[in-house]
């Protein structure tokens, strides 16, 4: 039986000062505060996108089964998300469709809202009589508005709501409750609980208590037509060469480990090499927990220093982003970046720049630049860009703007709007590390850089075939 111990502790974080329903540890049983059968328990469902490996799911039922109370799961889709554009929205509504399926088949209602979250989340809960709501741990400070709103209205009527860290392996406020400097100073905080947390949870199962409240049933048709009318950005048109959904990124998953994880540490940088795992998408919506990734990966037949190469990535350098996101109240402006590397980017603010182009420009690819041109123009065309490409294409932006808080704000809008994996804590810190210095060091000095890492198109040479990356490029936009 699910009990509400399968999820450690260290993943739950209480976010109202609303009594929970009690347990008695010893005995291992639940008391409930709430009538049995009458008070459901809701879980709002928004940064983890899935049925299976979700954990914040996973508790909401466990605690519902203990009390003998019904389940709902509800997710509020917001008009506007930061950049978000058609591209990023279909691509969701695709994989909430398969989410409602999987939820009917266990006889869990799927209520989809429209509206502020924050709000209309909580005013619904409220209206089913919720006893307790469960909800995804966000580092992003637009949710994390989100979830204090809620909880604050769900206080005002005494019913508690819980945060669950489905997102990470190990829990991003168990791993530090301060902002790290850089990888070396959270590694060894991960690497000691890693072990701890490597284990999946059990699977959630068929919920046996009738939901006696009215929930529109979700089906794919309904939310094609919902994607079709959303007043958001209609330039970045979703993509044709992905699907979406958890079970696609199961199969994504399989793929990559059975054709390109082995040659993934000597052919990560080379765009052309197609060693990456495009597992982005899947991870950044929640169709696919990085759990499951993680293990898998482990089980693998490959080169041990494939495997190791890919985990730092997947879980020191993805949990490193969720920790500067959660603790920089500004991780997407340059007040979040470290003091040195304000004062030398503020230093050499006013040297002069070799070319200089409005976001039009950069959006359109036209630069003087072909290969930022060409991976600016794969973004566009794919909703996707190589992790060393994004590097590059994010420094070249500091070069061509007139200061470094237009830099950051030009990348953001770029990758925001274009990256299906978008509007994330890795695409924030990402663009962070390579304008602002985060979890960097200082390099020799240069001009408008500072002195912030630099890289230029003779290092991508010594790294890839930029020609035949660049060639690569324009056949794919020709087939368009």
């Amino acid at each position: 039986m699910i009990s509400p111990h399968d999820v450690d502790p260290r993943r739950i974080t209480p976010l109202n000062q609303c009594e929970l329903p009690r347990f008695e540890t010893a005995a291992g049983s639940l008391s409930p505060r709430f009538p049995q059968s009458h008070r459901p328990v809701i879980y709002w469902m928004h940064r983890d996108q899935r049925v299976q490996d979700n954990f914040g799911l996973l508790h909401a039922q466990a605690l519902a089964l203990h009390a003998g109370a019904p389940l709902a799961v509800v997710f509020c889709l917001a008009p506007s998300f930061l950049h978000a554009a058609w591209r990023q929205y279909a691509f969701m509504l695709d994989g909430l469709g398969e989410v409602a399926r999987q939820l009917a088949a266990l006889g869990i209602p799927f209520a989809l809202l429209q509206g502020d979250p924050g709000q209309e989340t909580a005013v619904w809960c409220l209206q089913q009589h919720a006893a307790v709501v469960v909800t995804d741990f966000d580092s992003l400070r637009i949710k994390r508005h989100w979830m204090r709103q809620a909880a604050e209205v769900l206080a005002a009527h005494d019913v508690a709501m819980l945060e669950v860290d489905s997102r990470n392996i190990v829990p991003c406020r168990a791993v530090s409750p301060k902002q790290e400097y850089a990888a070396r100073t959270i590694r060894p905080r991960i690497h000691r609980l890693l072990p701890e947390f490597l284990h999946m949870p059990p699977a959630v199962r068929p919920h046996p208590h009738a939901f006696a409240g009215h929930v529109p049933q979700v089906n794919p048709a309904d939310l094609t037509q919902l994607a079709a009318a959303l007043p958001v950005n209609r330039t970045a048109e979703p993509v044709t060469w992905l699907r979406s959904g958890p079970g696609a990124g199961l199969d994504a998953l399989q793929d990559f480990i059975a054709n390109r994880l082995r040659f993934y540490a000597e052919n990560r940088n080379d765009p052309l090499a197609g060693a990456t795992s495009r597992l982005s998408p899947y991870l950044h919506f929640g169709h696919l927990s990085a759990l499951r990734v993680a293990l898998a990966v482990q089980e693998a037949t490959a080169p041990r220093e494939a495997k190791e190469a890919f985990l730092e990535e997947l879980v020191v350098r993805r949990e490193l982003a969720d920790n500067f996101c959660l603790h920089a109240a500004g991780y997407d402006t340059l007040a979040g970046c470290p003091a040195w590397a304000r004062q030398t980017l503020d230093e050499r603010r006013h040297d002069p720049r070799s070319h200089l182009y409005s976001l039009e420009e950069f959006e359109q690819a036209r630069t003087h630049d072909p290969l930022w041109n060409a991976a600016q123009q794969e973004m566009r065309l794919t909703g996707m860009m190589h992790g060393y490409l994004r590097m590059y294409w994010a420094k070249k932006i500091l070069e061509w703007t007139t200061s470094p808080e237009e830099a950051m704000a030009v990348a953001i809008h770029l990758n925001d709007t274009w990256q299906l994996d978008g509007r994330d804590a890795n695409g924030y810190t990402g663009i962070a590390w390579s304008i602002g210095g985060v979890h960097d060091r200082p390099w020799k000095g240069r001009p408008v850089f500072g002195t912030i890492r630099y890289m230029n198109e003779s290092g991508c040479r010594r790294k890839f075939d930029v020609p035949g990356y660049i060639a690569r490029v324009k056949s794919l936009a020709s087939s368009h």
